[in-house]
């Protein structure tokens, strides 16, 4: 090849190189300004699409169900609670009372044939409850228990300052002579009491004894057999 000839091609390579060069700026250029236009466009309703849905719908759902969910659990949680009276209602529970939170009396009544007159009084600076159930009464060593006087259970009593609670006690519902002698009684609340108290109550004859249960009125609590 000549240099003349040779001198042209160079030439002509140069140019279309450097054209092919603008091109590919210029197309790289267009895809950049493309790219980012495209990125800004969807980015930005996206953006706004999420913000008030996230923070605005998606808060208000979950604050909503979460409210009513423990708005219904309360409900259910106050509906189901208290102890059952039997008569179709239920009263709140508290601190349930044990023998060692009560001062203790007992007096003998004529009434009935004569009976044995609980009082119970909460001691100073205690607030518990009586549950609505027969309190435990036993007689001696060998630990008679007394039975039922009434037919239906009491109503829980709440013990504090000068509320005062009564049980009526009838040592011997038998005729005749039988029995035996004793000059106290041991007094529980509930079976499950682990302080039961023993109180005198003068010589009785004990046999097959009954007892009432809690009152708040001493003339309510007379054992009648």
């Amino acid at each position: 090849m000549s240099g003349s000839r040779c001198k042209a091609f160079l030439v002509s390579a140069v140019l279309v190189g450097g054209a092919m060069l603008m091109t590919a700026c210029q197309d790289s250029d267009a895809a950049t300004d493309t790219g980012a236009a495209q990125g800004s466009s969807s980015a930005t309703p996206a953006g706004s699409a999420v913000t008030p849905s996230g923070s605005s719908t998606a808060g208000s759902n979950q604050g909503t169900g979460k409210g009513s969910d423990a708005t219904g659990k309360g409900t259910a949680d106050g509906g189901g609670s208290g102890a059952d009276t039997a008569n179709g209602e239920r009263e709140p529970v508290g601190q349930s009372c044990g023998a060692n939170d009560i001062s203790w009396s007992t007096r003998s009544e004529t009434q009935a044939g004569g009976y044995i007159l609980i009082t119970a009084k909460a001691k100073t600076g205690i607030t518990c409850y009586l549950p609505a159930a027969l309190p435990t009464v036993a007689f001696g060593s060998d630990g008679t228990e007394a039975g039922p006087a009434e037919q239906t259970a009491g109503k829980q009593i709440k013990l504090s300052g000068s509320t005062t609670a009564y049980a009526g006690v009838n040592p011997k519902t038998t005729n005749g002579n039988g029995g035996k002698e004793l000059d106290s009684i041991i007094v529980a609340i509930g079976d499950d009491d682990p302080n039961p108290v023993s109180l005198p109550v003068g010589t009785i004859t004990v046999d097959q004894p009954i007892v009432t249960n809690w009152h708040t009125a001493a003339k309510d609590a007379v054992p009648f057999s």
